[in-house]
């Protein structure tokens, strides 16, 4: 029976190198996002001049945002490969990012939850510098399509920082469980 258990317990161990494709995938999400960045990047340069302030700065903000979304990827990929796959050997590296290694799951959590809310303002910030007109409600009292979307965003974002909010809040209180119960073994 014992080396059933052992038997099960090792399969399940190593089942862990079942996310290694997943974060391999996030991978060439990066690459797919470095085509897509280029290519609004190249797309944008002949026209720099004939193209309005407001174009220059969405096009930029629309950089900014995939760019985001790539730091976002990175981190996963690193703190969820540490975490739940296998240590990333890099201990020497000049180059290994400080907080590698050092990001356990609920930091990730929290991590995750700012770069998200830090795209949904970059998306914001594009909208309102895209909105020609605001009146949130015209005349006769109806909403336009492009005023629903704008409050649709608006909602979302709110949503979001306060999501983040209670994430920290919430890994404040266990981390301030943790180091009572820690104090209370050591009195």
């Amino acid at each position: 029976m014992k080396k059933i258990e052992h038997g099960l317990e090792v399969l399940m161990f190593n089942s862990r190198w079942l996310l290694a494709p997943f974060y391999l995938g996030l991978v060439f999400s990066i690459a797919l996002l470095l085509i897509k960045f280029s290519q609004e990047f190249f797309h944008m340069l002949p026209t720099i001049f004939s193209i309005s302030e407001s174009e220059v700065v969405l096009a930029i903000l629309t950089l900014v945002d995939m760019s985001l979304v790539a730091n976002l990827l990175i981190i996963i990929i690193f703190s969820g490969y540490e975490n739940f796959v296998s240590k990333i050997d890099t201990a020497n590296h000049e180059d290994r990012p400080e907080w590698m290694g050092k990001v356990d799951f609920s930091g990730l959590k929290v991590k995750l939850i700012a770069s998200i809310v830090a795209i949904s303002a970059i998306e914001l910030l594009k909208a309102f510098v895209n909105v020609t007109s605001v009146g949130v409600a015209s005349d006769v009292g109806v909403w336009t399509v492009a005023d629903k979307q704008l409050a649709w965003k608006v909602g979302i974002h709110l949503v979001l920082i306060v999501s983040g909010v209670l994430f920290a809040l919430m890994d404040r209180i266990a981390e301030g469980t943790k180091s009572h119960h820690t104090n209370k073994k050591h009195d």
